[in-house]
């Protein structure tokens, strides 16, 4: 079956991986769901170290991304639904939502930014790197609803049915999202991260 890839914003260009590279700020990738009848979340949509050493934009792909996504990122801001190996590896800023299963070694040298993901399976304990990351399933109810702001958009630009399922039951889904954060940044947000410090504000 032919798939259709639908690449709003983003110039005609094969070179995914070296999308840093590319002067773009806003990249959404997405299956045909008129014509592909791929279930997003199943489904690898952009390869390797997409966003290596990305600085500024944004990227939505509705699907899984490849090996050492976000490695080096520092300012871009993303949301995919599953990445493999080594995903936001030494990362120094920006933000990252993974919609689905990670693979081994999340959040290496991570030491700025943030990331969210969605683990339906409880298996994140067992893949992310604890020498550098805390990470936590209870929200404070400004990250939560940043969290959710950040998924409806990407649901409108992508028209991901797994990101509507999420946002449809999202009083049972949002428990099921860990909220990743560098040890070393806990205090340095704008926000407060703890739920234990806004209760003792």
């Amino acid at each position: 079956m032919e798939i259709s890839l639908s690449v709003i914003r983003l110039m005609a260009t094969p070179f995914l991986p070296y999308l840093p590279l590319l002067p773009i700020r806003w990249i959404y990738v997405s299956f045909d769901l008129g014509i592909s009848k791929l279930i997003t979340n199943d489904n690898v949509i952009i390869g390797n170290t997409v966003l290596y050493g990305a600085t500024e934009g944004k990227l939505y792909a509705a699907g899984i991304a490849g090996d050492r996504f976000c490695v080096r990122n520092s300012g871009a801001e993303a949301v995919v639904e599953g990445c493999g190996d080594n995903g936001c590896e030494y990362m120094t800023g920006g933000s990252v939502v993974i919609l689905g299963k990670v693979g081994n070694n999340f959040g290496a040298g991570m030491t700025g930014g943030m990331a969210f993901v969605y683990d339906k399976e409880g298996s994140l304990p067992l893949r992310i790197n604890l020498e550098d990351v805390f990470y936590q399933q209870q929200m404070t109810d400004y990250w939560q609803q940043k969290l959710f702001d950040q998924i409806k958009l990407y649901f409108l630009e992508t028209n991901s049915q797994h990101a509507k399922h999420i946002l449809d039951n999202w009083e049972n889904e949002k428990l099921l999202f860990w909220q990743i954060i560098p040890h070393e940044m806990i205090y340095k947000f704008g926000q407060p991260v703890l739920v234990e410090e806004v209760k003792t504000a």
